[in-house]
């Protein structure tokens, strides 16, 4: 058989993967699986690990990773599709593309009619939620549809990712328990949020480049720019109140309890409300303020009033004894 499994859902494709190799008998299989990397595939090499004999088993398995992205258009996709014709019935080829496939491609047109072609897309709403109740069955655990939305909304919808919190919350409440709010909230990071809190480390330190890049890799992962400049502007707001709390010499746990944030949240913004002063807070906020009315009037496009921001704050200059 000849198989082509491709799409972003990594941990899907993963498993497609290990189920055929599950088929090879598990003391030889090793010595009847070649993976080889498309990016610098010959046809000589492909040639070699498909017709080596198995060894102790009736087949073997060679897989191929991103070979449809790097093959060449013209002779070395007419050779990579030609020989799949001929591919022995003792070897099952699995092409594996980590992203989406171009339909044209020539080998996905041959593989569409003469093999098995598996689309692996990452999850989202409703199937997402289901796929998550199941995951926890498999791990001996039942999640609350709550909690199932919490870690989606905390963890993304990355497989791999959720795959991994999944464990770690099955292990929390131990075998056959149940995962509720307050078992996600306590052990799930938010990857948003850290990834906020990375720039904004980057924005209070007035590092231009690593802030500017800070704020693309949010607009890249996703956040259209008018929700970043929403994230920072409620960011701003926290960081104002937990300046005046500093000011009171509060602790962090203190102001965690005070402002009702985690109290992760509240460290990272009591050091970064440390670099600000209390002027150049309120300053910013209504600097955001105004962005925001530029953006709705159609004077300023989001992503250019977001890069502008980073600039303004970035330039303020950095005053001494702040704390």
């Amino acid at each position: 058989m000849i198989y082509l499994f491709y799409g972003p859902n990594e941990l899907a494709r993963s498993e497609a993967v290990a189920e055929l190799r599950a088929g090879l008998p598990a003391e030889v299989a090793d010595l009847n699986v070649s993976v080889l990397d498309g990016r610098k595939l010959t046809i000589e090499q492909l040639v070699a690990a498909c017709e080596a004999h198995p060894f102790l088993a009736e087949r073997r398995l060679v897989i191929v990773y991103d070979a449809l992205k790097h093959s060449k258009a013209g002779k070395g996709r007419e050779e990579l599709r030609s020989y799949c014709e001929r591919v022995p019935a003792t070897c099952d080829l699995v092409f594996v593309e980590q992203e989406e496939v171009d339909r044209r491609h020539l080998l996905f047109t041959y593989l569409s009619k003469h093999g098995v072609v598996r689309e692996f897309p990452l999850l989202q709403g409703a199937e997402l939620l289901r796929w998550i109740e199941q995951r926890a069955k498999m791990l001996h655990a039942t999640i609350e549809s709550a909690a199932a939305q919490r870690l989606v909304e905390l963890a993304g919808n990355d497989s791999r990712l959720l795959a991994n919190e999944l464990a770690k919350l099955a292990s929390y409440v131990g075998r056959n328990g149940k995962i509720d709010l307050r078992a996600v909230d306590r052990l799930v990071t938010d990857q948003q949020e850290q990834n906020l809190f990375a720039f904004l480390d980057e924005l209070s330190s007035r590092r231009l480049g690593p802030a500017l890049r800070g704020a693309r890799a949010l607009v890249e992962d996703g956040q259209a720019p008018p929700y970043v400049l929403f994230m920072l502007a409620r960011q701003i707001r926290i960081l104002l109140q937990v300046r005046q709390l500093l000011s009171q010499r509060r602790r962090a746990d203190e102001i965690a309890a005070e402002l009702n944030l985690k109290p992760f949240v509240a460290r990272k913004a009591t050091e970064q409300a440390r670099n600000f002063s209390l002027p150049e807070l309120i300053h910013a906020h209504d600097r955001l303020l105004e962005l925001d009315h530029a953006i709705k009037t159609g004077r300023i496009q989001a992503e250019t009033a977001l890069e502008l921001f980073v600039v303004e704050v970035c330039q303020m200059p950095q005053e001494v004894g702040k704390r």
